[in-house]
């Protein structure tokens, strides 16, 4: 049965712990994670209250398959309504915490109300309590970790915490767990820091042993793992290279977003790219990059930890930054670097390590800084205002932006809201590069017009996690498609975002997608959890739970005329590279998409397809 029934409710005005039964006729059409989690909050929260208010709820859920054999199967979700976005928030991490919160009993946790002093949850298998947290109030994420691991004698605590962005209210502000793995995007953090809740320590001694089916799962977990281990994405290039393999190849396609998308190729990618990492360094001789890292469960292991440079202006004089620590990723990479125009490798780790530190978004963090450097290059924003000098390409800029808005001082506090609300603040709301009040992540939607399409009906604002086109766009996988042709996507990307609800909800990470199909996840499934798991089903679970998110967005506001993207992407187009020319055809494929989806010309799911799903 692979859940383990249990669910805990924290109710932090009254300080207390509860458990309760898992609803099993929910776990039979939501699976776990963020299709469970999903239901139970849009269950429990009225859509149109405020994101930071005690009245919303912020949810942990972990899949079936999260602290099983599965490869990968490590991952949970917090799901909450996103105060960035106005709309569902779920946010995917990685790391060692969903397997220990599986291992201590709980399928999800549920977090509701608001504490009246800082506390955090102290679990230890079926015990569960609200500690005091004044003394974390107002420190990092490392800090907080290391505190709690003494605190309570156990090296091997897992800690699910927010750095002092959650707790200063920073709207793309992080929750982050093992240092450096993160539930980054839609400011979950900003609402756990609302709730006067630091962190979350756990320890579970339990293990997962309740497989419906075990030989079964043994035999298709280790023919998955094969399968992994003999592709060439997931076998060699994410082990030897990480995501930030895509910097060159995404660049030299002419779709790498650069200077807040007023460009698409970056004359300075090279310099910060996976090859980059691996070259040694002249200051001192060492690579970047130290090792790649794996979380829970995993057999890719697409992790990097880096060793910054220790003479670089940003650390000379720091030394607690100078060991090995958690390295760039490509949507971190091209959202510190290209985003606004910056090519240094090292002050690139720094502001990375800063929002692993802090707990901040580094894909919004970045893609903000490049709207503020647009509106600094036209005159709008002065070096009086923002405190510096904010010329596309400084990395010292950069650096102090960081450390500005990490800690909620001067102009960092206004950064902290997000490109949205900076460049509406500034009278240039044109000029944000958002869906739904969401940064972009890094592929440029006019020359994809897959991953354009996937980012204006995303139901959690601008993200490429949803229904990854790039796969069919760029590597190919399950099929080739032509980047620039609009036919024929609409219905590719139903299918991605169907399936990708699946793996969401199961407790597996969607790269493995680069090699497995539903072929290889449904048997994984069918063994580890009771009931019918079949193909048909699943998918059809996935359309039900993107639906379902669908109607929490309506009622919290959003209209079809929200499935769009900025003037820039509609009406400028491209200026050079292979997508020269382009912009993004998002009118040509709506519609289509709607169809597709049953919902009406409006946006809005049919009666019928609300009962064909059992909505």
């Amino acid at each position: 049965m692979a859940w383990t029934r249990k669910i805990l409710r924290v109710n932090l005005t009254q300080g207390t712990c509860v458990s309760e039964a898992l609803n099993m006729e929910w776990a039979a059409q939501y699976l776990g994670q963020r299709g469970l989690g999903s239901k139970y909050l849009i269950s429990e929260i009225d859509p149109r209250v405020d994101a930071l208010s005690p009245e919303n709820k912020i949810i942990y859920a972990t899949g079936p398959l999260t602290g099983t054999m599965a490869s990968t199967g490590g991952r949970y979700s917090v799901v909450t309504k996103g105060p960035l976005t106005g709309v569902i928030a779920c946010s995917n991490s990685g790391g060692y915490f969903g397997a220990e919160l599986k291992f201590a009993g709980w399928d999800m946790i549920i977090v509701e109300g608001k504490s009246p002093k800082p506390v955090y949850l102290h679990i230890e298998n079926e015990l569960a309590e609200l500690l005091p947290a004044d003394d974390l109030w107002g420190t990092t994420v490392w800090a907080t970790e290391a505190t709690l691991k003494k605190r309570h004698q156990d090296p091997l605590l897992r800690v699910s915490s927010i750095g002092r962005a959650g707790e200063n209210q920073v709207l793309f502000a992080a929750i982050v767990n093992d240092l450096h793995r993160a539930a980054g995007r839609s400011g979950v953090g900003a609402v756990m820091g609302s709730k006067n809740l630091k962190a979350i320590a756990v320890r579970g001694t339990r293990g997962v042993g309740n497989i419906a089916d075990p030989k079964a799962f043994m035999a298709a977990a280790t023919a998955g793992k094969k399968v992994l281990a003999e592709n060439a994405v997931t076998g060699q290039g994410l082990p030897t290279y990480g995501t930030q393999v895509l910097m060159n190849v995404i660049n030299e396609m002419g779709a790498l977003p650069t200077r807040n998308h007023r460009d698409v190729e970056f004359e300075g990618a090279r310099k910060i790219s996976a090859e980059a990492m691996h070259e040694k360094r002249a200051s001192d001789g060492r690579a970047h990059l130290v090792t790649n890292q794996a979380c829970f469960g995993c057999t890719i292991a697409c992790g990097r930890i880096s060793r910054i440079d220790e003479t670089h202006f940003s650390v000379e004089t720091r030394p607690e930054y100078w060991g090995a620590n958690g390295g760039l990723e490509y949507e971190a990479a091209w959202a510190l670097g290209s985003a606004n125009g910056v090519d240094d490798l090292e002050a690139l780790q720094f502001a990375n390590l800063l929002c692993n530190e802090d707990g901040m978004d580094p894909i919004s963090f970045g893609a903000t800084v490049g709207a503020v450097m647009e509106l600094y290059d036209l005159g709008i924003l002065s070096k009086e205002e923002i405190g510096l000098e904010a010329v596309f390409g400084s990395a010292e800029a950069l650096c102090k932006l960081a450390e500005m808005t990490a800690r909620g001082e001067g102009f960092g506090k206004i950064l902290g809201q997000g490109s949205k609300r900076v460049c509406a603040k500034y009278g240039k709301p044109e000029l944000s590069m958002t869906v739904k009040g969401q940064e972009f992540p890094a592929y440029d939607g006019r020359a994809l017009q897959g991953m354009g399409l996937a980012y204006a009906t995303s139901n959690r604002g601008a993200c490429h996690l949803r229904g990854y086109m790039v796969s069919s766009e760029v590597f190919g996988i399950p099929v080739k498609t032509d980047p620039k042709e609009t036919a024929g996507k609409p219905e590719m990307l139903k299918a991605f975002q169907d399936a990708t609800a699946v793996v969401d909800s199961s407790g597996l990470c969607v790269f493995t997608t680069f090699a497995w199909t539903m072929n290889d996840i449904q048997p994984q499934i069918q063994a580890a959890c009771e009931g019918d798991w079949s193909q048909d089903s699943l998918l059809q679970m996935g359309e039900r739970i993107w639906n379902l998110e669908r109607d929490f967005n309506l009622a919290a506001g959003i209209t079809g005329k929200d499935d769009t993207l900025p003037p820039r992407l509609l009406n400028e187009p491209c200026k050079t590279g292979g997508s020269k020319g382009m912009v993004a055809e998002i009118g040509k494929m709506l519609p289509e998409y709607y169809s597709l989806r049953g919902w009406t010309p409006e946006g809005v799911p049919t009666a019928a397809t609300r009962s064909r799903l059992g909505l």
